[in-house]
């Protein structure tokens, strides 16, 4: 399980670091025509929706690492490691319950806007831009319960990692 969690998290952020090179291409691009006076509207739009997917795929990856969302102050306070452990849980279940509210909302923004076009682009549909939030929400929660369980089991094994 773990395993295929990691390949996951590794896929994501792939896909996150792929959105932010097309990101810094296109505003490149955009800041070289600009400077040659040839007008491109399109890649606002571009920039902006690769940057929107760059951010939420490396934020779902960054809560696999617990990278996300730190509340160091309080868990290295703590000696005991039962309450370290408690202590994760309760930010997890936090966590997980803003994710879920991610996938649904997430999936109702995708829904709204998923027959909008793009401004430069008509062709081009917006709701596949959207598709980021709800599954940046997925893939937390995946996330989250897999963590919510190892902690777990860490306190049946009497708080000892």
């Amino acid at each position: 399980m773990r395993k295929a969690i990691e390949m996951l998290q590794k896929i994501q952020i792939a896909i996150g670091g792929f959105f932010l090179m097309i990101f810094l291409l296109v505003v490149v691009y955009q800041i070289v025509c600009r400077y040659l006076g040839i007008a491109t509207t399109w890649t606002s739009e571009v920039s902006m929706y690769s940057f929107i997917w760059a951010v939420f795929m490396g934020a779902g990856a960054m809560v696999y690492e617990k990278r996300h969302f730190a509340f160091t102050s309080v868990s290295d306070m703590l000696k005991n490691e039962k309450m370290k452990s408690i202590l994760a849980i309760i930010i997890s279940l936090i966590m997980l319950y803003f994710s879920i509210l991610m996938v649904y909302y997430g999936i109702q923004v995708t829904k709204q806007f998923w027959n909008y076009t793009w401004t430069s682009v008509p062709s081009l549909k917006r709701g596949p831009t959207w598709v980021c939030l709800p599954l940046c929400g997925v893939t937390s929660t995946i996330y989250l319960v897999f963590q919510i369980i190892d902690e777990i089991g860490n306190i049946a094994k009497g708080g000892n990692k």
